[in-house]
């Protein structure tokens, strides 16, 4: 089946996006001490949170997971196949590189812990790098209920998402209102995403764009209660989390963020035709291919970059510190997206041994019809998803030390994701080998 390239232009958009985002609203400075300290920009100079309407575009990005993996599930069950092959071989996909990097990181902070690197400057440093893996175990959560999810949105159709977006409304209101439990906000991180995901079912079978009318209703109707909401509602036009602020938008997902969700997914689709007809020339075709294939290397190591350029820069004193938020630091902000692009794609390149042996080991372990002990892959998944979602809270060196029972949980939940993957790999070998003359 021919890939839709605009699903895939999704991806690479929102993957940029969120990289140029991090790294324009990341300050440093140098201490006299000689430690470096990183001022938060959106707290520091309000009017800066307005930047976030334009960064914030992982709605776009569960949307284009949606469609492919309403695709890729439909074609599955079509040919036959059970639900936990198939989930396996999405998570191995985001697991394989997350183990990656998830273990040199850790390596680092190990060794930094013992060599008796400042504990706030590694708790920093640990945050920094764990920053984005919020979007996993949420991303991971949702894979693994796109069976279900799936079987819902062929019977009732739009009206799993209306619904969805009715309960992140009553979350939201009892956690306002009546300061109900934490956990009944925390619902809204999959009700929320979930609601973008399950458009993209929508969008994938012609729901949503059988006329011009409702992407464009969408768009206005999404924009205007968001507007509604950050005016006359509690909610702050930041769409991330800013310290000092007693709601957030983020932090669970809000109700803002919903109106959010849907005005950008309809602006998407609006604004589908345009953007295949330029896709179908192979010469911009050419430039966003390369970004849609590196977007889960691109997501996990954009903020290495930024740690290097600190060492090079920053703690020999190199760097001009003019004023945070002056015209200085402002016009500064050219060159330092150009420094931290040119060592990110140095950092791609020297990862392409990494890459194509996570390929080897990927095709070792991908999905296979006759799975053996899949409740090992469930267990897995579900405790590789709350060591993921620590190491998000937390980072990777919460108050400077090493994160032990965290980085045994996702090891241990790796391993059961992919354990029976590999039993199932090498029944299929010793099958081939016994039935070839």
């Amino acid at each position: 089946m021919k890939r839709d390239r605009y699903v895939d232009f999704l991806r690479a958009l929102a993957i940029c996006l969120v990289v140029l985002g991090h790294w324009l609203i990341t300050a440093l400075f140098r201490l006299q001490s000689g430690g470096i300290i990183a001022p938060e920009l959106l707290a520091a100079i309000p009017w800066t949170r307005w930047l976030t309407l334009g960064f914030q575009i992982m709605p776009l990005f569960f949307l284009a997971g949606g469609h492919a993996a309403g695709g890729s599930w439909a074609r599955t069950r079509a040919a036959g196949g059970a639900a936990a092959p198939w989930v396996g071989g999405r998570a191995l996909r985001l697991l394989l590189p997350t183990a990656a990097y998830s273990g040199l990181v850790l390596l680092a902070v190990a060794i930094c812990s013992a060599v008796g690197v400042d504990p706030e400057t590694l708790a920093l440093v640990g945050w920094a790098m764990a920053m984005q893996f919020w979007f996993l175990p949420v991303y991971l959560l949702l894979s693994a209920v796109t069976p279900l999810s799936h079987s819902a949105h062929r019977r009732w159709g739009l009206l799993v998402p209306v619904a969805m977006g009715v309960a992140a409304l009553l979350a939201d209101g009892l956690v306002l209102s009546v300061h109900a439990p934490s956990y009944v906000g925390l619902l809204n991180y999959v009700l929320v995403w979930g609601v973008a995901y399950q458009l993209g079912f929508c969008w994938r079978d012609g729901l949503l764009t059988r006329h011009w009318l409702p992407p464009i209703a969408m768009a206005v109707g999404g924009g205007l209660a968001f507007a509604m909401l950050i005016t006359f509602g509690p909610f702050p036009v930041s769409l991330i989390l800013v310290s000092g602020e007693t709601i957030s938008n983020t932090n669970p997902p809000s109700t803002a963020m919903l109106a959010w969700v849907v005005a950008q997914v309809g602006l998407c689709l609006a604004a589908a035709p345009v953007a295949r007809r330029l896709l179908g020339r192979e010469r911009v075709w050419r430039l966003v291919r390369p970004v849609g294939g590196a977007s889960m290397t691109l997501y996990l190591w954009h903020m290495l970059p930024v740690l290097v350029a600190a060492a090079a820069f920053y703690l020999t004193g190199l760097a001009p510190e003019p004023a945070l938020g002056s015209a200085a630091w402002w016009a500064l902000r050219m060159p330092w997206l150009l420094v931290l692009t040119v060592i990110l794609v140095g950092v791609v390149f020297a990862l392409r041994p990494l890459e194509r042996g996570l390929a080897l080991l990927y095709g070792h372990t991908r999905p296979h019809a006759d799975l053996r002990f899949p409740l090992l892959l469930w267990l897995g998944l579900a405790v590789g998803i709350a060591a993921l979602t620590r190491w998000a809270v937390q980072g990777f060196a919460p108050d400077g030390r090493f994160p032990v029972l965290p980085t045994l949980g996702f090891a241990l939940g790796a391993a059961l994701v992919i354990l029976p993957q590999l039993v199932s790999a090498g029944r299929d070998r010793e099958g081939a080998m016994e039935a070839a003359p």
